[in-house]
């Protein structure tokens, strides 16, 4: 079997095959539009690329052709050599890959499928949205604080109270100023729309509908965590669920010191910050749920930090059982007692 490594580039992609022996049979640039193609015409092969923004598309691609695929992360691959000794070219990126898959089974990231990618892009684009109007709000803000005002008001309404507020003084409302909060109100009715369309969505989906019934757990949340997780059964048990989602503290010791760190970030961002809200939610609206007074327990113990922390751990673990049991949210599953791993973790 060849070894075909791929470094995909926006408009061009370089490409080298390697015989099992190491030896270069082809090297060759090719457009990456054109890929799929150019994979079609190879023989059954491994095909070996780092992670970017093509390469799940190239990869999609090359499984339909029916080759192998490993798609490496990249923070891994100057490990492999890739970049070596300061120079870091197409041609030497290509050639260090399909030497190190020559003599290595390298490991793939979990190629989503293409509905995941999609419930993952719809995700990210709103989350754009409401970055970009947060920036806008904070720049409004930062303005009246120099004019010695403030005002406290949510996104919806915000441009609304601003210029109530403005228009009450003599000096009015500044053009520049306007023209930010037209572009708020802009923004609130993309966020809005794409609001409904994300419940449309989670609603029509059997597992996101079954996981929004967990209190906390919206359209949003729910969308996200099947979007990231993509298939339950790539996970034994929740512990490793968590470790993938960055919600397990982290640890730096030596010899006979033992010393834990926070938790350590090392997974998907949009799924951990919307776990972290669901967290905060489901304690605000639902006090009495036994994952909240759990949660009350640790607070007393750590803080109420950590305890949030460790409550958006437990409803990982919760949505992973009911993902793979097919169940909805039963309260008293909730108020079992963790294992000892767990108590120490919060």
């Amino acid at each position: 079997m060849q070894h075909v490594a791929i470094d995909l580039g926006s408009s061009k992609s370089q490409v080298c095959i390697r015989e099992l022996d190491e030896t270069i049979a082809v090297e060759t640039a090719v457009r990456t539009a054109g890929l799929p193609a150019y994979l079609r015409e190879l023989p059954r092969c491994r095909v070996i690329m780092e992670t970017c923004a093509e390469s799940f598309v190239v990869a999609d691609a090359a499984l339909a052709a029916g080759h192998e695929v490993r798609v490496v992360p990249a923070t891994l691959v100057r490990q492999l050599g890739v970049g070596e000794h300061g120079i870091k070219t197409d041609r030497r990126d290509a050639r260090a890959l399909s030497a190190v898959s020559c003599k290595v089974d390298l490991r793939s990231v979990h190629i989503r499928s293409p509905l995941a990618r999609e419930r993952l892009t719809r995700v990210g684009m709103r989350h754009a949205l409401v970055t970009a109007r947060t920036q806008l709000i904070n720049c409004v803000r930062g303005w009246l604080r120099t004019q010695l005002q403030a005002v406290r008001s949510g996104a919806e309404h915000f441009p609304a109270n601003i210029r109530k507020m403005l228009l009450e003084q003599p000096s009015g409302i500044p053009v520049f100023v306007e023209g930010l909060l037209k572009s708020i109100e802009t923004l609130n009715t993309q966020i809005a729309e794409a609001d409904v369309e994300l419940k449309k969505l989670a609603e029509e989906d059997e597992i996101c509908a079954r996981l929004m019934t967990v209190p906390g757990v919206g359209p949003i949340t729910s969308t996200t965590f099947a979007a990231v997780i993509d298939d339950a059964t790539r996970f034994k048990k929740a512990e490793e669920l968590e470790s993938y989602l960055g919600l397990t503290p982290g640890e730096r010791s030596s010899s006979k010191t033992v010393r834990r760190t926070g938790i350590t970030k090392a997974g998907p961002t949009m799924a951990r910050h919307a776990l972290t809200q669901a967290a905060l939610t489901l304690w605000r609206v639902r006090p009495t749920d036994p994952a909240a007074r759990w949660a009350e327990g640790v607070k007393n113990r750590r803080g109420k930090q950590v305890a949030v922390i460790a409550l958006a751990r437990k409803l990982s673990g919760i949505l992973f059982a009911m993902w793979r049991d097919k169940t909805t949210y039963q309260p008293q599953q909730a108020s079992r007692r963790p294992t000892s791993e767990q108590e120490a973790a919060a």
